[in-house]
C-alpha cells in the first residue's frame, strides 16, 4: 500500500510464482517429473503452474518448496530467483546447461577448472567460424 496524505492507495504488485518455481527447479537440475515424484503433484499441473495458467494454493506451494528443499518464504522473497533470471535473459536450456556445469565442476581442482575453461573457449572459437 502506498500512503498519500490521508488516503491509502493500493498498488498491486505482479508476482510470477511459476517463473520463480521454474527457476529454482532448473537451478537445482530437477525436472518436473522429479518434483512430481517428490510431491505427488502431476507433472502437467506443475507445467500449468510454471506457465502461469494455474495459481497454486499455499499448501501446494509448501509441497513444491519442500521438493525444492527451500523454505516456503523463499518463493516470495523480494529478490527472487525469477527476477534474477529475467534480468539475465537465459533460456531454459541455457540455465539447465549452466546448472549442470556448476554441479559437476564443484569437484574439480583449480588446474582442471582452468583446463575446462580453455576447452570451452576453444570450442566457442571454432563454432563461430
Amino acid at each position: 500500500m502506498l500512503f498519500t496524505g490521508e488516503s491509502a492507495v493500493y498498488k498491486p504488485t505482479t508476482m510470477k510464482i511459476g517463473t520463480t518455481i521454474r527457476g529454482y527447479r532448473l537451478q537445482k537440475g530437477l525436472s518436473q517429473g522429479d518434483i512430481e515424484k517428490r510431491t505427488g503433484l502431476l507433472r502437467c499441473y506443475l507445467s500449468r503452474v510454471e506457465n502461469g495458467h494455474t495459481v497454486p494454493s499455499l499448501d501446494t506451494l509448501a509441497k513444491i518448496a519442500g521438493a525444492l528443499e527451500l523454505p516456503l518464504a523463499q518463493l516470495f522473497a523480494e529478490d527472487t530467483l525469477g527476477r534474477q533470471l529475467q534480468s539475465q535473459k537465459l533460456s531454459d536450456d541455457e540455465l539447465r546447461f549452466l546448472t549442470q556445469i556448476r554441479r559437476y565442476s564443484t569437484n574439480l581442482n583449480d588446474s582442471d577448472r582452468k583446463l575446462l575453461l580453455a576447452m570451452v573457449k576453444k570450442f566457442a572459437a571454432t563454432a563461430t567460424r
